[in-house]
């Protein structure tokens, strides 16, 4: 259908219901003119033909198809500046990339294996996350000093990160290595200038102090270190971020107080705070959660974007930033973080002490986890008033008291924990309340009514004194113990009675006492009746 069309420029065909079948050869048809092809989605199977000595083509996206194998080489003889080939089936790529004048190169979600290849000078965004890649990163990647974005992530690299690492910061805005077998110590060498906004090293063997030449990095957005060997105390100079969003250093070796800073600007604008699973001590930290106040209150503008991520201006591409964060129980990869997402999670550590009051503040607040500590003390009530909360995880405590019944008021809450502590009472009821299995409560002998099999039988006795609507005490001095007292006594007085009819038959005395009344009866009935048909006949 096109192959007469041969001052074709630009052809789209991405995410089409279409299977494309390239049959010939390079003789039977060419496009002398053609710039970009965009066949993502396409079924396609192998590298088309058609392409073959193309001198003209510099955009090429052939993401989301069934190519598998080894890349052509007369594929590396076009000039590309874009090409995108993730998510296929490749093998095999060779370690000095063919393209000398490419600028986005996109090889992730492959099965790519072998070393990692080195992108040529002029990369500004090199993808190439999601394959089997081993060995070292070699420090010739630096050289590559127009490199905005780089993602390594989800391989077998293994080795130290090349100090130089610190030197590329000054053009790199998103660094992802989540999800290898690095180790060593994170590159004490960012400089001043550093450009980055998303630093994911999380999933690693990593270990030591983290370097405080992490604060030149001003417009960090997202600081991932989770899943690593990172020791030393909570790195409070850390707030002084400006824009600082997601904080995750969970799964680590950490540990001592959280000392609180004084500074009003510490972590403003953080919406993710991931400690758990460290060896934190002390009390819970009051004065961060007072400085939360992207919890508070998440305001967003007009064009705000719908996830977290950066934009490539030379390329307009976006990326999103993904994390790991444990969400309603679950540890999951968040892919793409929505924009509104706010969470707190200080589970598994050694913090003692209650939960502060001023917890009740963030409004925003969608996740709450401080199960697994020696917390201890009644739930507040100020939670009542965390009403966008969709997880609270309370567990593995040592809590006392009721259940606040202002919970019932959290309209969007799904998943609640508070097994494992010393809770008593009525559990609230009504609402999301009625979704919670009994696992919720479990551990707790106080806690009685539904979903729990203990009933609840301390019914509150009402006053002995009635009172009156306008708030003073009735001159009625008798109170329900008298009213029991004779309701009892009236019980058993028929109970004898019943017992001495079905002994001797009919009482002399029972039955006259019956008849004289029933007697009696009959003759108020009569004057009753004879004055009534008086009335009606003088009508």
């Amino acid at each position: 259908m096109f192959s007469k069309l041969r001052n074709l420029e630009f052809l789209h065909l991405s995410s089409n219901s279409l299977s494309l079948i390239f049959n010939g050869t390079d003789g039977d048809y060419t496009f002398p003119n053609l710039q970009a092809l965009y066949l993502s989605s396409c079924n396609v199977s192998e590298f088309p033909q058609f392409l073959r000595g193309s001198k003209s083509l510099h955009y090429l996206d052939l993401s989301k198809n069934r190519i598998r194998g080894k890349i052509p080489k007369w594929v590396g003889k076009i000039s590309l500046s874009y090409l995108n080939l993730s998510h296929n089936f490749l093998t095999n790529i060779d370690q000095q990339l063919p393209w000398k004048e490419i600028q986005v190169l996109d090889l992730s979600s492959n099965l790519i294996h072998g070393n990692l290849p080195v992108p040529p000078l002029t990369t500004f965004v090199f993808l190439i996350s999601n394959n089997s890649l081993s060995g070292e990163i070699s420090s010739l990647i630096c050289n590559a000093s127009s490199l905005d974005l780089l993602d390594l992530s989800h391989n077998n690299l293994s080795g130290i990160i090349p100090q130089c690492f610190g030197n590329l910061s000054q053009s790199v805005s998103m660094l992802n290595l989540r999800m290898n077998k690095l180790q060593g110590s994170i590159p004490s060498t960012f400089a001043k200038g550093c450009q980055l906004k998303n630093l994911n090293l999380n999933g690693n063997q990593l270990e030591g102090p983290l370097t405080r030449s992490v604060l030149n990095c001003t417009s960090l957005e997202v600081l991932d270190l989770g899943n690593n060997k990172i020791t030393g105390a909570f790195p409070h100079w850390l707030g002084s971020l400006p824009q600082l969003q997601v904080l995750i250093l969970r799964s680590n070796q950490l540990q001592g107080p959280i000392n609180d800073s004084k500074s009003s600007a510490s972590f403003s604008k953080i919406q993710i705070f991931d400690l758990s699973s460290n060896y934190f001590t002390g009390k819970l930290p009051v004065r961060y959660i007072k400085n939360f106040n992207a919890m508070i209150k998440l305001t967003f503008n007009g064009s705000a974007k719908e996830y977290m991520g950066v934009r490539d201006n030379r390329s307009s591409i976006f990326y999103s930033y993904s994390i790991e964060i444990a969400m309603k129980g679950l540890e999951m990869e968040v892919v793409k973080i929505f924009t509104k997402l706010t969470s707190i999670d200080l589970s598994n550590n050694k913090f003692q002490g209650e939960i502060p009051e001023v917890i009740g503040n963030l409004k925003s607040l969608i996740g709450l986890n401080l199960s697994h500590n020696n917390l201890n003390g009644c739930i507040p009530n100020s939670m009542g008033n965390l009403i966008n909360l969709e997880w609270l995880d309370l567990s593995s405590n040592q809590l006392v008291g009721a259940i606040p019944e202002r919970l019932v008021d959290l309209t969007f809450l799904s998943v609640f924990n508070v097994s494992k502590n010393q809770l008593e009472g009525q559990i609230p009821q009504g609402r999301q309340f009625g979704t919670f299995g009994n696992d919720s409560y479990e551990g707790n002998r106080g806690l009685c009514g539904f979903p729990v099999s203990k009933g609840c039988s301390n019914v509150e006795q009402p006053p002995s004194n009635l009172v009156e609507e306008d708030g003073s005490e009735s001159n009625i001095s008798f109170g329900w113990k008298v009213v029991l007292i004779g309701y009892g006594c009236g019980v058993v007085f028929g109970l004898t009675m019943g017992y001495v009819v079905f002994q001797t038959g009919k009482p002399k005395w029972l039955v006259t006492l019956v008849e004289d009344r029933q007697s009696k009866k009959r003759k108020v009935s009569k004057i009753g009746n004879g004055r009534t048909g008086g009335r009606r006949q003088r009508k």
